[in-house]
């Protein structure tokens, strides 16, 4: 993770004055990447906003998955940025382009749900992008793998992991309703995707976002 490269990225967007990033775990145990930012003025850019700037210039897996919003950053005693100083992540939904909207049925609820269980972030809006919310290409296998042993549908993948939002992700698993899996394919499918390492999920996802649409 070349962090120098990120922060100038990211200090290329007019209302910022400060930016830091450096890699953690989260409570899974994944590596993920986290800027904490300090903006000219508050409020500073929202997450879909950079993920747009650092998109035209950075590769997906440099681009950061969380997005803090400091006063200042914590400096050492000779002046340089205490990365050791940052502080945790919250885990509360970030400030996003789109009004917060709350589930309208039963399946967006139990797509609400998961969403926020693998994700770690709540509450979530049925309208919320994926990635601005800091979903990366391992938690998009990991909502599929809940969405296939929960909703037991003929769901296409590539469909699935291209659902950005949940009121999507419900209109899909509706269309599907009356195409159940048996249990031999179901039991294979999720041991597929219980099965992938994290390098596999991130070409998953990418096959899906390169195959056509209609296809």
């Amino acid at each position: 993770m070349d962090a120098p490269k990120v922060e100038t990225a990211l200090l290329e967007h007019p209302r910022l004055k400060q930016a830091a990033v450096v890699a953690r775990q989260n409570s899974r145990g994944d590596a993920e990447l986290i800027a904490y930012i300090v903006p000219t003025n508050r409020p500073g850019p929202n997450p879909g906003q950079l993920r747009r700037l650092l998109k035209q210039t950075l590769p997906e897996h440099m681009i950061p998955a969380i997005y803090v919003e400091l006063d200042a950053l914590p400096l050492t005693s000779t002046g340089k940025i205490d990365r050791n100083g940052l502080p945790e992540p919250g885990r509360s939904r970030p400030s996003l382009d789109v009004p917060y909207v709350a589930c309208r049925n039963a399946t967006e609820r139990q797509l609400i749900k998961i969403w926020e269980e693998v994700l770690d972030t709540s509450p979530v809006g049925v309208f919320d992008n994926f990635f601005d919310l800091g979903g990366q290409s391992l938690s998009s296998t990991r909502i599929a793998y809940r969405v296939f042993r929960d909703f037991q549908l003929k769901i296409p993948m590539h469909d699935l992991l291209l659902s950005p939002t949940v009121a999507e992700m419900a209109t899909l698993v509706a269309n599907h309703r009356g195409e159940p899996f048996d249990s031999e394919q179901l039991h294979e499918l999720l041991n597929e995707l219980e099965s992938l390492s994290d390098e596999d999920a991130i070409e998953m996802v990418k096959a899906g976002q390169r195959r056509p649409s209609g296809k």
